[in-house]
């Protein structure tokens, strides 16, 4: 058999000789620093170093645009600055207790299409048990989940952005994980008296002063709970919720944790012709 190179062909050792001695086989090598130094004079080839300073002013204004309170600007501005947390979690939920009104269908959409643009998943805690523990339709479980469904579709056809939303429905999603909830419902019930626990259950629309059965006392600690059981960055709920939200940022500094859910919390729509507060998704 003939090893011989086939006929043209050279050996690598021509070739580089060939590159040494002739320039025109040899690579151009001003391309990488022309390209550098067009990069440096044009701005249009060079990245733009504000984009990302902007895009995060845009999901914090748009964000700030929620709330009549956020507690605190500084950590919403860290969370966003945050690339390990390119998609924030944020929490909200209702309690299926009859029909819905105008807070609930338009001003929930408004907020949760605002939560999406600004680059979040929102969680959305259809809280049955709650409504049941609230003793709303009668404590009729069955009734209370279609009640839930039911707003499921209102809010479908106001325009709620679905893709960015999950449904947790808080009974099929507590039974999942019950070691970890009720260890950690018991977790914050022990660290709290009673007179503080008390003080939450304007969130349920009764008043702290009220008689409350066992449950609605219960109510409060499982609300809390839902919040780092959900993993939630942002509490995006009401006003009228601000009590039970402060009592998870003082569990954090109770079990010294670090990173505390942000509280962006909406205005209250009062219906005046009653002076009925009409914007409690818990009620």
């Amino acid at each position: 058999m003939d090893l011989s190179p086939a006929p043209g062909a050279s050996t690598a050792a021509e070739v580089a000789a060939a590159a040494s001695v002739d320039p025109s086989l040899a690579p151009d090598a001003s391309t990488a620093a022309e390209v550098a130094a067009a990069a440096s004079v044009d701005p249009s080839l060079a990245p733009d170093a504000s984009s990302s300073a902007k895009a995060e002013d845009e999901r914090f204004a748009l964000l700030m645009s929620i709330g009549e309170e956020c507690i605190q600007t500084d950590e919403l501005r860290l969370l966003l600055q945050n690339k390990e947390k390119a998609f924030p979690i944020c929490y909200d939920g209702f309690e299926p207790s009859g029909r819905m009104h105008i807070a609930q269908g338009i001003v929930k959409t408004i907020n949760v299409n605002k939560m999406i643009r600004a680059g979040c998943k929102v969680k959305i805690w259809i809280a049955d048990w709650f409504a049941q523990l609230n003793n709303k339709m009668g404590g009729d479980l069955e009734k209370i989940q279609t009640v839930g469904r039911y707003m499921i579709e209102i809010w479908k056809a106001a325009g709620m952005d679905l893709d960015g939303v999950e449904f947790l429905w808080s009974s099929e999603e507590i039974n999942k994980r019950a070691d970890e909830y009720w260890t950690l419902v018991m977790d914050i019930a022990r660290r709290n008296k009673v007179k503080r626990i008390t003080r939450c259950c304007t969130i349920m629309g009764r008043a702290d002063n009220e008689e409350l059965t066992a449950a609605q006392i219960f109510y409060p600690c499982m609300q809390c709970a839902d919040i780092f059981f959900l993993k939630a960055d942002i509490c995006q709920l009401g006003m009228d919720q601000r009590k039970v939200n402060m009592l998870a940022r003082e569990y954090c500094d109770d079990i010294k944790r670090k990173h505390k859910p942000i509280i962006l919390s909406h205005r209250i729509l009062i219906c005046h012709c009653c002076a009925v507060n009409v914007c409690s998704y818990y009620r």
